[in-house]
């Protein structure tokens, strides 16, 4: 395994016919990074590189019910056997990366989770996201991520916990979540702490404030598109969003007692250089 992260960009997309917001996105990632690699996986690329990297997973990467399930999927598998850094097509830097080349593996602070079994079970009340991340070429996170991935598909009943108490009219999306997504990310750091010296996460100064979340740190931040969620009636578009407002109104004090700031221990945040003048 390297000691830097490899200086390349992974994205992928239905095909290179991309929206004006996601070409606008990828040349932000390449005039910000003019030294790294650009690497652009379309669907045909995606099916190519299982086929020829890892065969051995290419029936159950065919086997996943949601099509986001399988791009999640690749995106781990991309980073784990290239390095590199990985961003979804709505998301934007404000600097370059090269500081966080130093780091072995660095996942975003997503949010304070709605999870109740990860607060219950672990004492975890925040996620990490998959939105953006980076890491050497055979990470030991990445390969417990894959490995869950995997373990998710093929037990069910392992991923019943993450799923106790959520409204049956939103579990599809929170299935995505704990299978391929944050959720799953999480899970995997919470239950794999000798992990944890070798992750930096990019936690805010104040993980209850709102307006920190969905930020890589001080590099870039999230746009949450959305994309891949279902897509339904007005109506159930605004019960999940009162939902989750009622949900993080009712976790947050909580939070607010344990503090402003979490961390894994033995990781630093890192900071973004200040810009020039």
């Amino acid at each position: 395994m390297a000691d830097r992260i490899p200086a390349r960009i992974i994205q992928t997309g239905r095909s290179r016919d991309l929206t004006l917001l996601a070409k606008a996105a990828a040349a932000n990632l390449q005039a910000l990074n003019p030294d790294f690699e650009y690497c652009f996986f379309d669907d045909k690329d995606v099916l190519a590189f299982i086929r020829d990297e890892f065969p051995e997973y290419r029936d159950i990467f065919e086997a996943f019910p949601f099509r986001i399930q399988r791009f999640d999927f690749f995106r781990y598998l991309a980073v784990f056997r290239l390095g590199g850094f990985y961003f979804d097509l709505d998301f934007f830097l404000a600097t370059g990366l090269q500081p966080l080349r130093a780091e072995r593996c660095v996942l975003p602070f997503e949010e304070l989770t709605l999870n109740r079994w990860l607060r219950r079970r672990f004492g975890m009340d925040w996620e990490v996201g998959n939105y953006a991340f980076g890491a050497t070429s055979g990470h030991p996170f990445l390969q417990a991520a894959i490995e869950n991935c995997l373990r998710a598909q093929r037990d069910p009943a392992w991923v019943k916990p993450m799923m106790r108490g959520l409204p049956w009219l939103f579990r599809q999306e929170f299935h995505v979540l704990n299978t391929t997504g944050p959720g799953l990310l999480s899970r995997t750091l919470a239950e794999d702490p000798h992990l944890a010296p070798q992750v930096t996460v990019l936690f805010p100064e104040d993980v209850c404030d709102r307006r920190t979340w969905h930020q890589f740190g001080d590099f870039g931040v999230h746009l949450m598109e959305g994309s891949w969620r279902t897509k339904g009636g007005y109506l159930r578009r605004r019960l999940a969003n009162l939902w989750e407002t009622w949900s993080v109104r009712r976790s947050l004090p909580e939070s607010r007692r344990r503090g402003k700031t979490r961390s894994l221990g033995l990781v630093d945040v890192v900071k973004a250089p200040e810009a020039q003048v």
